[in-house]
């Protein structure tokens, strides 16, 4: 359906890719897997013609539609978010645009003399319509926004109103309405609460098309995936496989290649060693000679690529008591609508409590009533004498001194803390090279949520309340921050969408629901075995 072929592409004077290849087939489901910066969303824009490539060849095959979902949502506004939908809809939103225009000028007195000609006009177009099974449009809109967590209150207000986030959803829902023969899809899972993630992952699961993506959820892309295309160095390898076949593959490979080049320097060291030991001797100049021609026409090997994973070792946090946090008897509620009553819970050292809800449960305003950024209308939170507590919430990025560099924020933080040591730690949260010296105003959400953690867990607290903290981590990113949390002797309260990041960590659940919040022994993993669901709501 789609080919790559000898394809080389440069930014500036960085090569994307070298002469490299890859093919899209019927009903595949390809994930792309690479780096920060090497290349996957170039590959999504050069099939799309956005953009053009040095050399080589991208063919699409006649007549093969392509849905592409990107992280920049354009301008939205003027419509309900039910329209903005199905104006996404493809050739049947063209042909529902037709019989609205055909009906307004049937309405219309003075066309009233082109009446028979739009009657006749209107019955092709209503044929038309029937045919891309129009109407049944509105309901699968319907449909995919009900299961990307629209509220069915929010489906006819202007489309304007919703914030960023919601916007990518309705961008979302747009290009799944289209039901194109190839999705090309950017990051989908961003923006999205767990809920979502699992209805879209079921989705996918049932789409007949190809499918193209990027994801940084690992848990998404390992279940959905048949084939893995890494670009490494500006090649594209494919491995056949999910997610985790393709790392076992991929360490495999990188093992061969060792033990291969090994093999090769041990041979070069001997022939090395032969010739400089008789280059000298006259007795022996045929024999040099011929190992050094021997050498000349050998095909080296080179060592296996390995990505630069910088760790860093947290200090330990100061010893916890026994109780962490008490909530007692807390009632909270937002207006009309009662999120809390008579509600208790206790922390004890050691915990990591996973907070899981839909939309709306309180899971976010727990961690701020935990955190102290807002107070119980009734009943108390209080926390142990001894606890010295880290939040994180997004609210945090916003925070950052726009005017500082990424390290500078960490200097400013850290004063006596050697240079080396933050750039260390700025390096294990993705920031290598000059990327420590962007200024917080160009930082991405992303960089700015890895810069806020890096700055938390430098000096750490011995209890972390974290809300959503993986969102926008690349999976090296989550690898080291799940890393640096499981060594962590404190406690824990937090939210994430993560299934990895949830089943990694969590030692305790507590599910909030409208009938009142509910724990459960062991972590998340223990959770899902018990209430045979992954999140609340889902089946």
């Amino acid at each position: 359906m789609i080919r790559l072929d000898q394809v080389s592409k440069q930014h500036g004077s960085q090569i994307l890719f070298l002469d490299a290849s890859m093919g899209v087939f019927k009903g595949e489901k390809i994930g792309l897997v690479g780096p920060n910066g090497s290349g996957k969303s170039t590959i999504f824009r050069l099939i799309v013609g956005q953009e053009e490539t040095d050399a080589g060849q991208v063919s699409v095959d006649r007549g093969v539609t392509i849905g592409y979902f990107d992280q920049n949502v354009g301008e939205m506004r003027g419509r309900s978010v039910l329209e903005e939908t199905m104006a996404g809809a493809g050739a049947v939103a063209d042909a529902a645009h037709e019989l609205h225009a055909i009906e307004a000028a049937m309405a219309d007195p003075d066309r009233a003399h082109e009446i028979e000609s739009l009657v006749d006009r209107y019955g092709h177009a209503q044929a038309r319509f029937e045919e891309l099974n129009g109407y049944a449009l509105e309901a699968r809109a319907q449909e995919i926004l009900a299961g990307l967590g629209f509220d069915p209150e929010v489906v006819p207000q202007d489309v304007s109103r919703l914030s960023g986030g919601w916007k990518m959803r309705v961008a979302l829902a747009k290009i799944l309405l289209l039901e194109p023969d190839v999705l090309l899809l950017d990051e989908p899972t961003n923006h999205l609460d767990i809920e979502s993630i699992l209805w879209l992952e079921n989705f996918l699961r049932m789409f007949k098309g190809a499918i193209v993506m990027t994801s940084h959820d690992r848990e998404f892309v390992n279940r959905l995936v048949t084939k893995i295309v890494e670009i490494d160095s500006g090649e594209l390898t494919t491995f056949s496989g999910n997610y985790e076949f393709y790392e076992q593959q991929r360490a495999l490979r990188a093992e061969q290649q060792q033990a291969q080049y090994d093999r090769q320097q041990a041979m070069l060291a001997k022939e090395e060693a032969f010739i400089a030991r008789f280059k000298a001797r006259a007795s022996h100049a045929a024999q040099v000679q011929s190992r050094v021609k021997k050498i000349e026409k050998i095909e080296r090997v080179e060592p296996p690529r390995s990505r630069r994973v910088i760790e860093f070792e947290f200090r330990a946090p100061p010893r916890l008591g026994e109780d962490v946090a008490k909530v007692e008897r807390v009632s909270k509620r937002y207006g009309s609508r009662q999120i809390y009553k008579s509600f208790d819970l206790l922390i004890r050292r050691g915990e990591r409590w996973c907070v899981m809800g839909v939309n709306g449960a309180g899971k976010s305003t727990l961690l701020k009533l935990v955190a102290g950024q807002t107070a119980p209308d009734e009943g108390s939170v209080t926390l142990g004498p001894s606890v010295q507590l880290g939040y994180f919430s997004q609210h945090a990025m916003e925070l950052l001194d726009p005017q500082k560099t990424a390290i500078e924020v960490l200097q400013f933080k850290f004063s006596g803390a050697n240079l080396g040591t933050l750039r260390t730690l700025a390096g294990a949260f993705g920031f290598s090279g000059d990327d420590v010296e962007k200024k917080c105003s160009v930082l991405s959400g992303g960089e700015k949520a890895r810069l806020v953690l890096a700055a938390m867990l430098f000096d750490p607290p011995n209890f972390l309340v974290l809300d959503e903290p993986t969102n926008h981590l690349d999976m090296t990113t989550k690898e080291t921050l799940l890393k640096a949390l499981a060594k962590f002797e404190g406690a824990m309260l937090f939210v994430s969408h993560d299934r990895q990041f949830l089943g990694a960590l969590s030692t305790r659940v507590l599910e909030l629901t409208p009938e009142g919040p509910r724990t459960y022994g062991g972590g998340y993993r223990e959770y899902v075995a018990q209430s045979g669901r992954e999140a609340p709501g889902v089946r």
